[in-house]
């Protein structure tokens, strides 16, 4: 079952990007409805995985992470096996925290956190180590201009 947003639902999900942590009795406020109506919407919401969780935001900087690089990835082997080793090399390196399959030139983009130059040269030889790949470069982040969790409505 598709789960149809409508604008109430939208600024629900607003301020919930905002911050999923406000109580109910706010959030019901700010949107016109009451607490019980409000919850309900959320409840369904989350069943329907419109939302699919809620978290706490960390600064990097303030856990050690502060150097985000952006790994681009070429590879020649496109088989079953070679990508069941690649997928299983990104989701259990935790400095990996975003990875995507690309169209066009490049097949792969990771974004990566690490604590500076170094600590990605330790990450580096930890995922060549762990499956084979033909081309690789990295980018790294002078400044952050724009980083959001928050998604757009196109509704």
């Amino acid at each position: 079952m598709t789960y149809i947003i409508d604008k109430i639902d939208i600024k629900i999900l607003t301020l919930l990007q905002k911050d999923a942590a406000v109580s109910m009795d706010i959030l019901s406020e700010r949107v016109g409805l009451s607490r019980n109506a409000c919850w309900r919407r959320v409840k369904q919401m989350e069943d329907a995985d419109v939302i699919r969780g809620r978290v706490a935001l960390l600064d990097p900087d303030a856990v050690g992470v502060g150097l985000l690089v952006f790994v681009m990835i070429r590879t020649n082997a496109h088989a079953p096996d070679w990508l069941l080793k690649f997928e299983g090399a990104v989701r259990t390196m935790p400095e990996i925290v975003g990875a995507h399959r690309m169209s066009g030139e490049l097949d792969y983009i990771l974004r990566v956190r690490v604590a500076n130059v170094k600590g990605y040269d330790v990450f580096y030889q930890r995922l060549i180590a762990r499956v084979p790949i033909s081309d690789i470069s990295a980018s790294f982040v002078m400044d952050d201009i724009k980083d959001t969790t928050e998604l757009p409505f196109c509704i």
